[in-house]
């Protein structure tokens, strides 16, 4: 709560210099917030934002999911499996450092202007950022724990649930996080080049009409939304599962 003034301040104050390099401007290429706040009304009322938005969170939802999914999973085998870690290292380092443009353009090309590709082309994206951080969790299991674990016979579920995810948890909420960041972000570039609909699209469209305004205001309402999952979902998702952590003063 104390923060939350402090907040308000530097969100005023970046909509002060906003509006004053519009007023110094004077251009279209510059709008005022008023007028992107204005754009904003207008899409909503119309239902097209709405639409739109919606179209964009399910590709973010079911990209984040399967790349969440694939990457966890190859993260644990890596860092438990030296071999395995030999075998697939070549492979993640080869992915994470392809363009992600490159991948989009491949995934079209190769399976058609399709929702299967555009979500394809996110989650190729990020499962190997997923992996990378997985691993290093994986690698850093404590090994007592799973003796532990063998000695009192728990079962495989019941040493995955007290055991292995309690310590992999910090790994898979970053991975998360960071993935959540780079998803939505990539798939307004999926959108830009090959999908009808979509905040991308939109930008794209309003890009071509030279509306600012428009492609502010599209923009605004992903973020508004992006920040409304991290405080309202991560944020007390996260305070939840390290209530057990020491608080710090």
């Amino acid at each position: 709560m104390r923060q939350a003034p402090l907040r308000l301040i530097s969100i005023g104050g970046f909509l002060i210099v906003w509006a004053l390099a519009a007023y110094l401007a004077d251009s279209p290429e510059v709008p005022t917030p008023f007028a992107v706040f204005q754009t904003f009304a207008r899409e909503l009322t119309e239902g097209s934002l709405l639409f739109h938005l919606s179209a964009t969170l399910m590709r973010v939802a079911a990209a984040f999911c399967l790349a969440m999914a694939i990457g966890t999973a190859i993260g644990i085998l890596m860092g438990q499996s030296r071999t395995a870690d030999r075998l697939l290292d070549p492979w993640v380092i080869l992915m994470i450092n392809m363009p992600a443009l490159v991948v989009i353009v491949l995934c079209y090309i190769w399976i058609g202007l399709t929702e299967v590709a555009a979500i394809l082309a996110v989650a190729l994206n990020k499962i190997p950022n997923v992996v990378i951080t997985v691993r290093e969790g994986a690698r850093a299991l404590d090994r007592k724990l799973a003796e532990m674990a063998r000695v009192f016979r728990f079962s495989r579920m019941a040493t995955l649930r007290h055991v292995v995810l309690p310590q992999m948890q910090p790994f898979i909420a970053a991975a998360g996080r960071s993935g959540l960041s780079l998803i939505w972000k990539i798939v307004l570039v999926v959108e830009f080049l090959g999908r009808s609909n979509g905040v991308g699209f939109q930008i794209h469209l309003y890009f071509q009409l030279f509306d600012v305004a428009a492609v502010l205001a599209y923009a605004l309402a992903f973020i508004i939304v992006m920040l409304a999952i991290e405080f309202i979902v991560v944020q007390p998702l996260e305070h939840h599962l390290t209530r057990w952590r020491p608080k710090l003063v």
